[in-house]
C-alpha cells in the first residue's frame, strides 16, 4: 500500500511540476471567444496535455531510478526557469521531432547534463526558431562519417566535392533546393554553430566528411539529445 502511495505522490510531484508555462489567450466580444474555443482551444489544449503527460512520465522514471530527487528539483530555479520556457515554446509546434528535443533540455537539466544558465536560454530560443532541417543539417556535419555509419549507408567517395554535394547525398529531398539550404547554414553559422563559410567550395573528399561544428554547436546537441540511457 505504501509503494502505490508513492508511486502515485511521485507521478502527481511530476505532474505539478511541468504544470504551468502558457497564460490564457486574450480575446474580445464573443464571436471572438467563439472561434478561438472552437478552432483553437481543442487543439491547444490536447498539446498542453501531452507535452505534461510526457514530461512528467520521463520524469517519474528518473526519480524512480534515483537519478533525480524531486524535491531537490522543487528548489532548482535553472529547472523550473527551463520548465516554463520549454513548456511555452513546446506548445508552439506539432513537429515532434523539435517537441522531443524540447523534452530533452527540461530532461538533461534535471539531471545536471546541461549548460549554465545563459546558454540554457539562448538555446531553447534557437530551437524554437530552427526548422527540422536545421537540427538535421547541424546533426549531420557534427560527424558526417557516424552519420552515413548510423544509417547503415556507405559515405560518397568524392575525389573532390563539396559540403552541399554530401549533404545533398544525405538527403536528396534538399536537392535543387540551394537557397533553402544557403538560408540554413547561414543560421547556423549566424548561431555560432559551424564556422565554414563556402557550402559550395570544392575540396577534397575527406575534407567534405570532416567535423564542422563549434565547441557552442556540440553543446547544443548535446542539451537536445536524449543522453541519459
Amino acid at each position: 500500500m505504501t509503494d502505490k502511495i508513492n508511486k502515485t505522490t511521485a507521478k502527481d510531484v511530476a505532474h505539478s511540476i511541468v504544470k504551468g508555462g502558457l497564460g490564457t489567450i486574450p480575446v474580445v466580444g464573443s464571436l471572438a471567444t467563439e472561434i478561438f474555443g472552437l478552432i483553437v482551444t481543442p487543439p491547444l489544449e490536447k498539446r498542453r496535455a501531452e507535452w505534461m503527460n510526457e514530461v512528467a512520465e520521463k520524469l517519474k522514471e528518473l526519480e524512480e531510478k534515483k537519478t533525480i530527487n524531486f524535491t531537490a528539483l522543487q528548489s532548482n530555479q535553472q529547472f523550473i526557469d527551463v520548465v516554463l520556457q520549454a513548456t511555452t515554446l513546446a506548445l508552439k509546434t506539432s513537429e515532434k521531432e523539435k517537441i522531443t528535443a524540447f523534452q530533452n533540455a527540461v530532461l538533461n537539466t534535471a539531471t545536471g547534463q546541461s549548460p549554465d544558465q545563459t546558454k540554457s536560454q539562448i538555446f531553447l530560443n534557437l530551437l524554437d526558431s530552427f526548422t527540422i532541417w536545421h537540427i538535421k543539417i547541424l546533426v549531420f556535419i557534427d560527424n558526417p562519417r557516424q552519420w552515413f555509419h548510423k544509417a547503415n549507408r556507405n559515405p560518397p567517395n568524392f575525389m573532390a566535392g563539396s559540403i552541399s554535394s554530401v549533404i545533398n547525398d544525405a538527403y536528396p529531398e534538399l536537392k535543387d533546393q540551394d537557397d533553402l539550404l544557403d538560408l540554413i547554414w547561414n543560421d547556423l553559422s549566424n548561431a555560432g554553430f559551424h564556422r565554414t563559410s563556402g557550402i559550395k567550395t570544392t575540396m577534397s573528399g575527406d575534407g567534405v566528411l570532416s567535423e564542422r561544428t563549434t565547441p557552442l554547436g556540440k553543446q547544443f546537441i548535446e542539451y537536445i539529445t536524449n543522453n541519459r540511457t
